[in-house]
């Protein structure tokens, strides 16, 4: 089978680490899968006009209106993985969920990453119940956990390739640190409003004040320009808060191994935001406790063994595959 594979391509994202690694599944299991940027596509008709073109036979999408709506001219069978915007935010707009209930009705399945996912999108569409399958993403950074932990509680894991050091960017930027280990909290997200980047910047600039071993570096791409702006000046006022440009993703995972915790923030998804409420204090105890620190290294590379198995991920797309052929 010929498989067209519609997703957001742009470097920074998500989502094309994710769309490479299912590709590299559906190919694996005899097919053959054409990945595309949505962006590429103005109009459904284009798209319409790729498929007959180039003879594809299915479509697999991420995001169900981005994707979608450049479906609704053509009569292929596809399938949808849910993007969280789907679910965070364009399920809010009348226009949009109209779209993507359309979409829903003629797909052939649809992949929800959580639980949760699912019962919201059961919530708005319940016809759809039995066509949307729970598929847990695994782990983007490898197979091996770094040395840092994750505040937000997920199993972060990174195979062993560059080296990078926290100690050399601080003394470089002239910090003095050579008899000190500094402390390192790392936010990795592209510089827009909903990953709320600035979340954290002045608390941490007062506990940065006191305890001078401690410093937030907030590393991503510019996706918003005019908020870039703003996140760039309010770091600039703030104390041991440091903006660091993209960088290679074997770079950036080593950068992510010499932290002491990956953080994680965003507007749209409640768990962080939750879990940041209490940052500075769970912070502190981690940096005093290293039991506690251990512990919770330990427990997220079992949660993430157990329920983000990357054999199980790929069965499960190559029996969703088989649904479209």
């Amino acid at each position: 089978m010929k498989l067209l594979f519609l997703a957001c391509l742009s470097p920074p994202t998500g989502n094309r680490t994710t769309a490479e690694r299912i590709s590299g599944y559906i190919q694996s299991s005899g097919h053959v899968c054409i990945l595309r940027d949505i962006a590429e596509f103005k109009s459904s008709s284009q798209v319409s006009d790729l498929i007959t073109e180039e003879k594809f036979e299915a479509v697999l999408m991420i995001h169900l209106y981005k994707g979608g709506r450049l479906l609704l001219d053509s009569s292929v069978p596809y399938g949808v993985i849910f993007g969280g915007t789907d679910i965070n935010e364009d399920i809010k707009d009348e226009k949009k969920r109209e779209v993507m209930g359309v979409v829903l009705q003629e797909s052939r399945f649809l992949v929800a990453f959580t639980d949760q996912m699912k019962k919201i999108a059961e919530l708005h569409w319940p016809f759809a119940s039995s066509k949307i399958h729970v598929q847990p993403q695994v782990p983007r950074y490898g197979q091996k956990p770094p040395n840092a932990i994750t505040l937000q509680f997920q199993g972060v894991v990174t195979k062993p390739c560059a080296k990078f050091s926290w100690g050399e960017f601080l003394q470089n930027s002239g910090v003095q640190c050579k008899n000190i280990d500094p402390y390192i909290f790392l936010l990795v997200c592209g510089l827009r409003q909903v990953k709320d980047p600035l979340f954290l910047v002045d608390a941490f600039s007062a506990w940065h004040k006191k305890e001078p071993r401690v410093h937030l570096i907030i590393i991503g791409p510019e996706v918003d320009a005019p908020f870039t702006q703003q996140v760039e000046a309010k770091v600039k006022s703030a104390f041991g808060v440091y903006l660091v440009s993209e960088k290679p993703q074997e770079e950036l995972h080593a950068a992510m191994r010499d932290s002491f915790a990956v953080v994680n923030s965003s507007i749209s998804e409640g768990m962080s935001s939750t879990i940041l409420e209490e940052f500075i204090e769970l912070s502190k105890r981690l940096i005093s406790d290293t039991y506690l620190k251990e512990s919770i290294v330990a427990k997220a590379k079992e949660y993430v063994e157990k329920h983000h198995s990357w054999n199980t991920e790929r069965e499960t797309y190559w029996k969703l595959t088989a649904n479209l052929l």
